[in-house]
């Protein structure tokens, strides 16, 4: 069996989720480690935090791929008594490299929208904001294969994601009809005026503020517009790791690809409810 190096990860992710096509704010690729170190293990995640940290230093991984960049702002010293200097100390000393795709990965064939638009079964799926290639793009739009009322769908949208302790919030008429869905894994408020959105019965994503999302249903009242659903951040952007795994296991049959189970949301518990 050949060895394998992370310039051989590097390579296949360049492939499959080009740094070129994030946005221009964004920080992804390699973050830290050196192209020519060995590579038998590779941990994917949502976040670099302490508990993924650990866990992939636990399991002897030699990669980190997250989907949030852990350096997407700024820092200037890499002192240990800070968060992220801790967190790359330890990734350096245990030989484990980080690497972070991020809105390259949000809007190809296989990323995060496309897979949560694939879980609630919709078809026709088309990017709201369509890229260079027409199949990718921000976000899905699709259609149900059966209209199903908005109460209903939101379990459906309960069942698909993993269980966060904000769950499924909604806004809307819990017997209407839902048919045309849009989709977007991750914080989407600033597409909830597209028009593809606002022609849909309901527009699910993650991170909804408070005026956006009223001003949203306000306009609804007024014309027709979307139902909301709000979902955790972290559960709408976890699905797509699995199918990145399966795809580099192909393109890399030598290396042990594994998927956290660790819930990387930052709530803990809610009263009140």
């Amino acid at each position: 069996m050949s060895e394998r190096s992370l310039i051989d990860f590097t390579n296949l992710a360049e492939t499959l989720w080009p740094t070129a096509t994030a946005e221009s704010w964004d920080q992804v690729g390699l973050v830290s480690g050196h192209v020519q170190a060995p590579l038998t293990k590779v941990l994917l995640a949502v976040d670099a935090v302490a508990a993924t940290v650990e866990e992939a230093s636990e399991w002897g991984a030699d990669l980190l791929f997250t989907h949030h960049p852990l350096l997407l702002r700024g820092i200037h010293t890499l002192d240990e008594e800070t968060s992220k200097g801790a967190l790359l100390a330890q990734l350096i000393r245990n030989r484990c490299a980080l690497y972070a795709a991020h809105t390259n990965a949000d809007a190809p064939e296989g990323g995060v929208s496309d897979v949560l638009a694939q879980r609630l079964g919709l078809a026709h799926a088309v990017p709201i904001v369509p890229g260079a290639d027409p199949a990718a793009g921000i976000g899905r739009r699709g259609f149900l294969p059966e209209p199903m009322p908005l109460r209903a769908f939101a379990e459906l949208v309960s069942r698909v994601l993993p269980p966060t302790v904000t769950g499924v919030r909604v806004a809307g008429d819990p017997e209407r009809m839902i048919g045309a869905v849009a989709v977007l894994g991750g914080a989407g408020d600033s597409l909830l005026d597209h028009p593809l959105v606002r022609d849909a019965d309901v527009y699910v994503t993650s991170d909804l503020r408070h005026h956006p999302a009223q001003e949203s249903l306000e306009q609804s009242a007024a014309s027709h517009g979307p139902a909301l659903i709000d979902v955790a951040h972290w559960a709408s952007e976890s699905l797509w790791l699995e199918g990145a795994a399966e795809r580099m296991r192909a393109a890399l049959p030598e290396v042990e690809f594994r998927v956290s189970t660790l819930r990387t949301d930052p709530w803990d518990f809610a009263v009140g409810a």
